[in-house]
C-alpha cells in the first residue's frame, strides 16, 4: 500500500522558525519551533546572521524526523519575514549579516523616493519605510560599498533559504511585491527606480510566477544535512503574511483578518490594481498573495504584542493578569495610553513617535495602567483599520495566538465596532507553506487549495453599545495630536 504523501512547511520568521509536516490536507502531523536572536549591534538597526537561521532549520526539521520517522515529504514549501536584505556572493552564501525589517537605518535613503517621478513612485503602490529592502539596499550601497561589490544577488530572507535548499536563486512576486523595488502594474522589479537609487540591477534575481511554483529541488547535500531524500521539489514559497492568509483560507476578496502578533496586521485580499486607482501617497500596503494572480490590501502596525510585553514586563505581570484587565469598564477618569514605542507604520508613518501614559494621578492602579495599555493598543488598531477603506464596515477573522482571551476580544470588538469571528488554525504561516509545497510537487492545484484552505470561524465577540469609549477615543486622538506637534 503506497502511502499519503506529506508535506513540509518551513515559516523563516523574525525571531523563530516553525516547521509543521502536514498530510496533503493540510492537517498538521508534526510541529517544532526553535528560536534565534535578533542582533542590534546600533541604535536603530536589526540584523541576523543567517547561518543562525540554519542551524535552527537543521533542528527543526531534525525534531519533525523524530516525531514522524516513516515520513517522507513529496515537497517543500517556505514562507519567511518580509522586506529585509541578505546580500550573497555568488555560492550563495551571505556576505555580510542579513538586514530585517526592524531596522531603521535607512531613513535618509527615503529622500531618493520622495525625488521619483510622480508616476513611478505611484507604481510601487505602497508607503515608505526604511525597513523594506529598497531603502536597505540604497544604504548599504553607499555605506559598505566594497561588500555590495563582492555580491551576487540580494534575497528576501525566504529566497536565501529555498537558494540553500535548492541550490538555485531567485525570487517571487509575494516577496517581491514588499521590498519598494516591484512595479506592481507591470509585476516585475521597478527599473527606472532601481536606477534612481543608483542599485546594480543584477542583484535582483529572476521572478518566478507565483509562490506555488516548483524552484528547483532539495540538493544531495543538504539532503544529508537534514535527513531527507534528495531530489523533493521545493517551491518558490510566499512571504509570511501571504501564506499565513491561504493557511487560515483568507481568499476571497471581501474577508477581513486580523492578526495580533509582534505587530499588527489587517489583511484583505482585493482585486488586481489598476494604474487609475493607485494612490500618490498610500498609507497601507499592497501586494501580492500567495495565489498564482491574487492580491491583498493590508495595514501594518508596530504596536500589538511588542508593546503588550513591554507592559507586561514593567508592570510585572502575567499574560493571563494583563489580559484580564480588559474586563474591567473603561472609567471617565483612566489614563491615556498611547503604545507607539518604537514608532508607527499605518496610518501614521512615523518611525519617531513614541509612547506615554498620560492623565496620571494618584489614584491610578496598576490595574487601570493595564486596562489603558490595552485600550490604547485597541485604538490603534482602530486607527489601522479605518485607513483601509476595502475592510470598512465589515465582521473581522481573528487570527494567531494574541487574540484569543475572551476579555480581550470583547474590548477589541467594542473599540472597533465590528463583530469577530476566531479561525483557529495554529501555525498558519507554516500550514501556507505546506500547501505551497503541495502545489510544487503536484499533489494540489489550485482549486484543491480553495477547497483545502477553507476554514470555519466561530463568532466569539459582539460589539456592545459603549459611548464612553467613544469619548476616550477622542480623548487618545487629542493626546496623539498634541504630543506629536510638541515632537
Amino acid at each position: 500500500m503506497t502511502p499519503s504523501p506529506t508535506l513540509l512547511g518551513i515559516d523563516l520568521g523574525t525571531s523563530s522558525v516553525k516547521v509543521m509536516l502536514t498530510d496533503a490536507a493540510g492537517a498538521p502531523l508534526a510541529r517544532s519551533t526553535h528560536d534565534y536572536p535578533v542582533d542590534r549591534p546600533h541604535p536603530d538597526w536589526a540584523e541576523t546572521d543567517p547561518a543562525t537561521w540554519w542551524t535552527a532549520v537543521r533542528k527543526a526539521v531534525h525534531d519533525i524526523r523524530q516525531q514522524v520517522p516513516d515520513a517522507e515529504p513529496a515537497g517543500i514549501g517556505l514562507c519567511g519575514q518580509m522586506h529585509g536584505v541578505v546580500l550573497c556572493d555568488g555560492s550563495g552564501a551571505p556576505t555580510r549579516p542579513a538586514v530585517l525589517w526592524a531596522d531603521a537605518r535607512a531613513q535618509m535613503e527615503l529622500e531618493l523616493y520622495r525625488r521619483l517621478d510622480p508616476d513611478v513612485g505611484r507604481r510601487l503602490a505602497n508607503p515608505l519605510s526604511p525597513g523594506m529592502a529598497g531603502p536597505i539596499l540604497a544604504w548599504l550601497s553607499g555605506h559598505e560599498p566594497d561588500v555590495v561589490a563582492a555580491s551576487r544577488s540580494a534575497l528576501q530572507p525566504k529566497d536565501w533559504l529555498r537558494a540553500r535548499l535548492t541550490g538555485r536563486q531567485s525570487a517571487e512576486p509575494s516577496d517581491a511585491s514588499a521590498t519598494l523595488l516591484f512595479d506592481v502594474l507591470s509585476e516585475g522589479w521597478a527599473e527606472p527606480v532601481v536606477a534612481a537609487l543608483g542599485l546594480r540591477r543584477d542583484l535582483l534575481p529572476a521572478l518566478l510566477s507565483h509562490s506555488g511554483e516548483a524552484a528547483g529541488n532539495l540538493t544531495a547535500e543538504i539532503a544529508l544535512e537534514l535527513g531527507l531524500p534528495p531530489g523533493i521539489a521545493v517551491a518558490a514559497g510566499a512571504a509570511d503574511t501571504a501564506a499565513a492568509a491561504l493557511g487560515t483560507g483568507l481568499l476571497a476578496p471581501g474577508a477581513v483578518q486580523l492578526t495580533i502578533g509582534t505587530g499588527v496586521q489587517i489583511v484583505t485580499p482585493t482585486r488586481p490594481p489598476q494604474g487609475t486607482t493607485l494612490p500618490a501617497a498610500p498609507v497601507t500596503h499592497l501586494y501580492r498573495s500567495a495565489t498564482r494572480d491574487g492580491w491583498y490590501a493590508m495595514a501594518a502596525g508596530l504596536t500589538g504584542g511588542s508593546t503588550l510585553s513591554w507592559v507586561r514586563r514593567v508592570l510585572d505581570v502575567g499574560w493571563p493578569d494583563l489580559y484580564a484587565a480588559a474586563g474591567r469598564s473603561a472609567r471617565s477618569d483612566d489614563p491615556i495610553f498611547l503604545p507607539h514605542l518604537i514608532g508607527e507604520r499605518t496610518p501614521h508613518l512615523d518611525t519617531a513617535m513614541r509612547g506615554a501614559w498620560t492623565g496620571l494621578s494618584t489614584r491610578h492602579d496598576r490595574e487601570a495602567l493595564l486596562y489603558a495599555a490595552l485600550e490604547g493598543v485597541a485604538f490603534a488598531v482602530a486607527e489601522a483599520l479605518e485607513a483601509l477603506p476595502q475592510a470598512s464596515g465589515r465582521g473581522i477573522r481573528l487570527a494567531g495566538g494574541g487574540t484569543t482571551a475572551p476579555a480581550w476580544r470583547d474590548l477589541l470588538a467594542d473599540v472597533l465596532r465590528v463583530e469577530l469571528h476566531a479561525v483557529d488554525v495554529p501555525e498558519a504561516s507554516a500550514r501556507g507553506a505546506a500547501l505551497l509545497g503541495g502545489m510544487a510537487c503536484g499533489v494540489l492545484d489550485e482549486n484543491d487549495l480553495a477547497a483545502i484552505a477553507a476554514t470555519p470561524t466561530a463568532r466569539v465577540a459582539v460589539p456592545r453599545s459603549a459611548p464612553l469609549l467613544e469619548e476616550r477615543r477622542a480623548r487618545y486622538d487629542g493626546v496623539l495630536a498634541a504630543l506629536r506637534d510638541t515632537g
